[in-house]
């Protein structure tokens, strides 16, 4: 059996005082307040989605919308002004329903195959003052012009019209060769109400 050695300076830890050093740096982060759009743009607000780091992770929390049931969407710009990067996803999820009801499948209709559309990172949040959804999303080597830029989503939500918690993945990659420098953030119908999404750059070393 090979022994497996981790590299210490890209593992954070957990203290009493909260995430310590480690390889995940935060670079921005932004508060909704009915807001259409939350767009992280390069070179933008001290935005920075470039070679500068190998790996980036959004982290969403209590995304809560301004209408009933929709579903909370990300979208890639791959150069130019327009969030439309190509892509191809596949996405699954596991609900459980607070009358005991649950399932897990395959999510055919939330997937992506060759779009420059959306993709849905949750599905049908709920509007209540106690509804909301959080996660994260992580972004592989954005700056490659040779090879597809990878992502995974996992979030958990409080859904709509029946009251059920929902665990939600998502993963695919822009088929393009131009790099990725902006990413996207909606709802299918309305605003974002509140929320806080974080951006972070992540070192391999």
């Amino acid at each position: 059996m090979a022994l497996v050695k981790y590299n210490n300076n890209s593992i954070s830890a957990i203290t009493s005082t909260g995430l310590t050093a480690g390889a995940m740096t935060l670079i921005k982060e932004q508060t909704a307040s009915s807001s259409s759009t939350i767009s992280f743009v390069h070179g933008t607000s001290d935005v920075v989605i470039s070679s500068a780091y190998p790996i980036y992770l959004f982290k969403f929390i209590n995304i809560h919308p301004a209408t009933d049931s929709v579903h909370f969407q990300v979208n890639f710009r791959d150069g130019g002004s327009s969030y439309d990067a190509t892509k191809t996803s596949t996405v699954f999820e596991a609900y459980h329903l607070e009358s005991d009801d649950s399932a897990l499948g395959y999510k055919d209709s939330n997937d992506l195959a060759q779009s420059t559309g959306v993709q849905r990172i949750t599905s049908n949040i709920g509007n209540d003052n106690d509804q909301c959804g959080c996660g994260e999303l992580w972004l592989f080597n954005p700056s490659s012009t040779t090879f597809v830029k990878h992502f995974i989503v996992r979030s958990v939500h409080y859904g709509n019209p029946e009251v059920y918690a929902e665990d939600y993945y998502a993963a695919g990659y822009c088929n393009v060769t131009a790099a990725i420098d902006a990413a996207q953030f909606s709802m299918s119908s309305g605003n974002i109400d509140s929320g806080t999404i974080k951006l972070y750059g992540i070192k391999d070393s």
